[in-house]
C-alpha cells in the first residue's frame, strides 16, 4: 500500500478512467479504487468490471468508493467506507471475511473506532487542503501532526490522502503514514506513469528518512 490510486474522471484531464489507471499500472500502482461519484451505479458497475480485469491482471487490489453492491457484484477485492455508508460490521457481513475494509478517517478517536469496528485499512485525512473531494471543516487539512498521532494509535495500515503530492508525499509517510492515496496527482498528470513513479519514491524517501 505504496501508492494507491483513487479513480475520478473529470480529473482525468479529458482522459477515461480506464486509460489513467493503465497508465497508473504501468508506473507501478499497487492499490486502484473506484469512486466516480457522479456516475450512475450502472456506470460504476461497468468501469469497475473494466478495472477489476485490469488489476487482477496485475495481481494488485481493486476496492469500490463507497457501494458495498456494486463491489459484490463486480467481484472486487472490498471496498472503501466513509461517514454516510454503510458500518464496517455491515460491508463485512456482505463482502466475508476474506474482503477489503477500508475506513476514512480524520481524529485519533475515529481511527481508533474504525479498527475496532475491524476496519483492515484506514484512509487519513484530508491531510492537506484540497478540491478534488468536498470534506467538512473538521475533516480538511488535519497535518502531518494528526497523521503522526494516528500512526502511534493503531496498528493497522493506512495511507494518508488529500492534498498529497510528490513534494509533500515523503512527509506525511515519515509521519507514520504506510502510503498515500491520490486523485488528482495521478490523474491530472501528463503522464500518469511517471507521477506514480514519483509518488513512489517520494513514499520511499520518507519511509527512509524515519
Amino acid at each position: 500500500m505504496n501508492t494507491y490510486l483513487v479513480t475520478q474522471a473529470n480529473f482525468s484531464a479529458g482522459r477515461s478512467s480506464e486509460t489513467v489507471v493503465r497508465k497508473a499500472i504501468e508506473g507501478g500502482v499497487d492499490v486502484v479504487q473506484l469512486r466516480e461519484k457522479q456516475t450512475s451505479a450502472r456506470e460504476r458497475y461497468r468501469l469497475a468490471r473494466v478495472l477489476r480485469n485490469l488489476t487482477a491482471e496485475v495481481g494488485i487490489p481493486f476496492v469500490v468508493n463507497d457501494r458495498v453492491d456494486i463491489a459484490v457484484a463486480a467481484d472486487a477485492d472490498g471496498v472503501h467506507l466513509g461517514d454516510d455508508d454503510l458500518p464496517v460490521s455491515a460491508a463485512r457481513a456482505q463482502l466475508g471475511e476474506n474482503a477489503l475494509v477500508g475506513r476514512s478517517v480524520s481524529t485519533v478517536a475515529e481511527a481508533r473506532r474504525a479498527v475496532e469496528a475491524g476496519a483492515d485499512y484506514l484512509g487519513v485525512g484530508a491531510v492537506f487542503s484540497t478540491s478534488s473531494k468536498d470534506v467538512s471543516e473538521e475533516e480538511s487539512n488535519i497535518g502531518v501532526e494528526t497523521v503522526a498521532a494516528i500512526a502511534d494509535a493503531v496498528d493497522v495500515p493506512f495511507v494518508a490522502i488529500g492534498g498529497i503530492t510528490a513534494e509533500n508525499a515523503s512527509d506525511v509517510v515519515e509521519a507514520g503514514a504506510d502510503g498515500v492515496a491520490v486523485i488528482s496527482e495521478i490523474t491530472g498528470a501528463s503522464d500518469p506513469a511517471t507521477a506514480t513513479r514519483r509518488l513512489a519514491s517520494a513514499v520511499e524517501a520518507g519511509r527512509q528518512a524515519r
